[in-house]
């Protein structure tokens, strides 16, 4: 491709600034662990929603969303829910406060809160730091083999895509180190600004070059409903038939049985609370429990201008490529989408802040999960194991390192990853089933103690791995089953054949959280303590904000998809829908949050 002069300065000029930015706030960010990892709890909570949705805006996901609408038509919208997109509605309405009220620096350091600091406590928070190790550079691979296949598209230089990846992950790297929290924060509201602006021109575009009749005569019959009977039901043999053969090896034509797959799945992982990575972080950064609920609901307000860059992607991709890309036969690469689009749409100077978007949609996702990460290796592994009574200078010192560190790894496991589906499936249904069991009962099960959930996150990492090695053939959806058993077998043998918690953990973690579920027992002993306690009785009014949160996420999906097919009925359908659900969380939610 030949890159304009003016769209390389502009690059130039975007890469430049961020790492100006963490030059500029490195002295702030390097006080102490607090101020590096959480910006000393003193970042405004729409900041952090807005950075955190930021983060969410990674180019390699974008490219997968792309895929999927584009096969799967208004169907594929669904399958978000595989990460699952609607755990930002549990952490809303409740986990994110009973996260916060914790007040401590990292999810391993979270679950001394739970376990205490006996045996079990430290084997518990012992696996912890090895799955957000294991997930963090699960999560750099599949980033690194995103950002390498766009940047070989665009730039003129004749490198390889790993190359190009390496040295994006470089530059990236600089400013993560120098300014911690601060310089992510910072540079992701930056970065959602570029990428909301290019978002909404891309729609532009697609809008004003693509007519509902024309997308009509490319897509198959039922491409544009949203709605699924028993089948998938989606014929492509008229139009590019090597799509019916990627359909048939995704294994999902029975959609309903993958819908409720998907949907089983995703409960689960949501009521288990954020994995330990970038998402945790975020939330025990707001400066009270009452923010960190706001600051996970307005993530999927944030996120509402990327549907208009995938949907218009995607039926530009349609009307424009769909020759090209049938005469690619079996090997037909979906993963090129967008920089094809990219490539023949955009004209020379808006090209260039399209791109300086798209790299910021990587380096956004990139900085937070090595700020993340990094945060497990210094606060949970150095501190508490190697030099207890350090300085805070040597903390910060040891930050830089250990994201030095990080980085490396990721560029390694992206070296040997495949594609970037198989990655982006092995991390959301394979490894995350070794997550689920432990992290839902930790919350719900007084009897639950840390040895169990050590086995139990220990047997659902090895099972993931195995599963991946020994039965590539299973996909990642259909194995998080297997996973998941195996991994509360052990969750629940190891908890019931060891001796619970203390009882003094137990009740300061019920008094401080004070979590809903299988509590009786502790509940008992607290108000014979203190006969005012009152216990959470908000269970039914959380699960059904959370019924409601998932309609009103889902209609914030939509609306954009529809304005940009130009189905307007369907739209201000879905207008209404998002209007009559805010009001009701307004009153059932908002007014009802917690002060502390």
């Amino acid at each position: 491709m030949q890159i304009h002069v003016i769209d390389l300065a502009i690059i130039g000029a975007y890469l430049v600034l961020v790492v100006v930015i963490g030059f500029m706030v490195s002295r702030r960010a390097g006080q102490n662990l607090d101020s590096y990892f959480l910006g000393g709890k003193t970042l405004p909570w729409y900041l952090l929603g807005v950075a955190n949705a930021s983060s969410m805006f990674d180019i390699t996901g974008t490219m997968w969303l792309v895929y999927i609408l584009f096969v799967y038509g208004l169907k594929g919208l669904w399958l978000p829910w595989l990460w699952p997109t609607f755990n930002q509605i549990f952490l809303m309405i409740y986990l994110a406060v009973w996260i916060r009220r914790s007040n401590v620096l990292t999810g391993a350091e979270w679950i001394t809160t739970r376990f205490g600091s006996g045996k079990g406590g430290e084997l518990s928070r012992i696996s912890v730091v090895i799955f957000a190790l294991v997930s963090v550079v699960g999560f750099l691979s599949y980033a690194f083999q995103g950002i390498g296949k766009f940047a070989s598209v665009f730039f003129p230089w004749d490198l390889s895509p790993n190359m190009y990846a390496v040295i994006l992950m470089g530059i990236t790297t600089i400013y993560i180190i120098l300014g911690g929290m601060y310089s992510v924060v910072i540079t992701d509201l930056l970065q959602f600004v570029i990428l909301a602006i290019a978002s909404l021109f891309i729609g532009f575009i697609a809008m004003t070059k693509v007519s509902p009749d024309l997308l009509s005569h490319v897509v198959p019959d039922g491409w544009g409903n949203i709605f699924f009977g028993w089948k998938l039901n989606l014929d492509w043999s008229a139009l590019i038939p090597s799509v019916n053969s990627r359909i048939a090896q995704d294994g999902w034509s029975f959609f309903t049985i993958i819908f409720m797959m998907i949907l089983f799945k995703g409960i689960l992982l949501s009521v288990a609370g954020p994995a330990p990575n970038y998402d945790m972080q975020r939330i025990l950064a707001t400066r009270k429990p009452k923010e960190s609920a706001f600051m996970s609901g307005i993530v999927s307000i944030c996120l509402v201008p990327r549907w208009f860059m995938i949907a218009g992607i995607t039926i530009l991709a349609l009307a424009f490529s769909s020759d090209k890309l049938a005469a690619m036969g079996d090997k037909i690469d979906f993963e090129m989408i967008l920089p094809y689009v990219i490539n023949n749409f955009i004209p020379a100077g808006l090209l260039g802040l399209l791109l300086a978007g798209l790299l910021a949609a990587f380096m956004s996702t990139f900085d937070a999960t090595v700020n993340s990460g990094a945060a497990y290796i210094v606060n949970d592994i150095y501190k508490r194991y190697c030099n207890k009574n350090a300085s805070d200078r040597k903390y910060v010192s040891m930050s830089y390192f250990a994201s030095f560190l990080i980085v490396i790894a990721g560029m390694i496991a992206g070296l040997k990853a495949n594609s970037i589906n198989t990655v982006m499936q092995w991390i959301v249904s394979g490894l995350w089933g070794g997550y689920t069991a432990p992290n839902v009962l930790k919350w719900y099960w007084w009897r639950f103690n840390g040895f169990g959930y050590f086995w139990g996150m220990i047997l659902g990492i090895v099972a993931a791995i195995c599963f991946l090695l020994f039965f590539p053939n299973l996909s990642a959806l259909n194995s998080f089953p297997f996973i998941l058993i195996i991994s509360a077998i052990g969750c629940v043998v190891a908890s019931l054949t060891t001796k619970a918690e203390e009882e003094s953990v137990l009740k300061n973690f019920y008094k401080t959280v004070r979590p809903w579920g299988f509590w009786q027992p502790i509940h008992e002993k607290v108000v014979q303590e203190n006969p005012a306690f009152q216990r959470n009785k908000a269970f039914k009014r959380d699960m059904l904000n959370v019924a409601v949160g998932i309609v009103w996420q889902m209609s914030l999906v939509v609306i954009p998809v529809y304005l940009i097919i130009r189905n307007m009925k369907a739209m201000w359908i879905s207008v209404f829908i998002l209007i009559v659900t805010s009001v009701f969380l307004k009153k059932n939610w908002i007014d009802k949050l917690e002060e502390d």
